[in-house]
């Protein structure tokens, strides 16, 4: 179904119900907490900002694309910041630290990048699958090398993990070339060990050293202090959830915790999570459907590199709050902007 078109400031859209309730739920929640002096108001105020703009990008970006020629620029230059960012990455590589983007802070953030290239390798593998010539195969194979590099090289379990199920995600959907995947994959997964360097080995050593252990299934499993932490989070989450369980103690009273889920249940309670998962239901229904209904081969290859990024931001979602980064979710919410808008310009496609 396309979306159809409204005069005002948002076209109907399936998805403005959820994002509309969320943010109502977000304000409400936080409106309480900070007259109950549980969250300060500054801390507050922007990170809701940051959130609302997430949204508002998402409504401005469906709003005024008109033709497929617009959306192939947007797509195109997305790209491009994508090989410029990749190519600092590679600098970085000689300092033998964990590779992070650009212009942040000491330390960097790893495994946000992460989740940022894992997004963008998506989109790239998706205009693979649709390229109709050789040459343009071996540069989005080329494009695709150039950014799993400093993929692998973030260091980032949580990172590692969710590639799997993006590429779990693209066998599911892309019939055609659901063989030549699997017969990759399994390459891969034989030659990795021989490949990889140092570092990512000590780094998946590093996951599985006694710093705790959990009992499961009657054995003992040891893990490192920050995988420990990630369990950890659940458990902080349903403690603080008893206190207030419907709409939680506001934003951001999820502190620093890396789990994207247990933070909207801290945040918004039972019915914010609903909410918030209504909306990640309807995103993925709707995304879905542009991709089974559109004829165009752009369209197709940017819609299911979006699904595939989708599935494996989701999971990466279970060890870090993906969803409130400004580095992943500007671009997500961007590429899912055109993505919806896609079956609307079937009719006004430019080539």
């Amino acid at each position: 179904m396309a979306v159809k078109k409204e005069l005002g400031f948002m076209k109907r859209n399936p998805l403005n119900a959820p994002v509309i309730i969320y943010i109502a739920i977000c304000l409400v929640s936080s409106l309480i907490g900070l007259i109950q002096g549980r969250i300060n108001f500054r801390g507050s105020f922007f990170y809701l900002l940051k959130y609302f703009e997430y949204f508002l990008l998402f409504f401005l970006v469906g709003n005024n694309l008109r033709t497929y020629k617009q959306a192939k620029t947007y797509i195109f230059f997305i790209l491009f910041t994508c090989f410029i960012v990749c190519v600092m990455a590679w600098l970085q590589i000689p300092s033998g630290e964990r590779l992070s983007a650009p212009f942040e802070s000491e330390g960097g953030e790893p495994n946000t990048f992460a989740g940022y290239l894992l997004l963008m390798m998506s989109l790239i593998m998706g205009l693979f699958f649709y390229s109709k010539t050789r040459r343009e195969k071996l540069l989005y194979f080329s494009f695709f090398g150039f950014t799993a590099i400093p993929f692998l090289l973030t260091l980032s379990r949580e990172g590692w993990v969710s590639f799997f199920p993006m590429i779990l995600a693209f066998m599911f959907l892309n019939k055609k070339s659901r063989l030549p995947l699997m017969f990759v994959l399994v390459i891969g997964v034989i030659l990795m060990p021989f490949l990889i360097p140092k570092s990512v080995h000590e780094r998946v050593k590093d996951t599985f050293v006694e710093d705790r252990s959990y009992q499961v299934l009657g054995k003992k499993v040891h893990v490192s202090e920050s995988f420990a932490a990630r369990i950890d989070a659940w458990d902080v989450a349903f403690y603080k959830l008893s206190k207030r369980p419907f709409l939680g103690h506001g934003i951001p009273g999820g502190g620093t915790i890396d789990n994207q889920y247990t933070r909207v249940m801290i945040e918004t309670g039972f019915i914010g999570f609903a909410i918030f998962m209504w909306l990640i239901i309807m995103l993925f229904k709707l995304a879905f459907r542009s991709f089974v209904t559109v004829n165009d081969d752009f369209a197709k290859a940017i819609s299911l590199g979006f699904i595939c990024g989708f599935v494996g931001l989701m999971t990466q979602s279970f060890g870090a709050a993906v969803f409130i980064l400004i580095r992943i979710m500007e671009p997500f919410w961007f590429i899912a902007a055109l993505v919806l808008a896609f079956p609307e310009l079937e009719g006004a496609k430019e080539l």
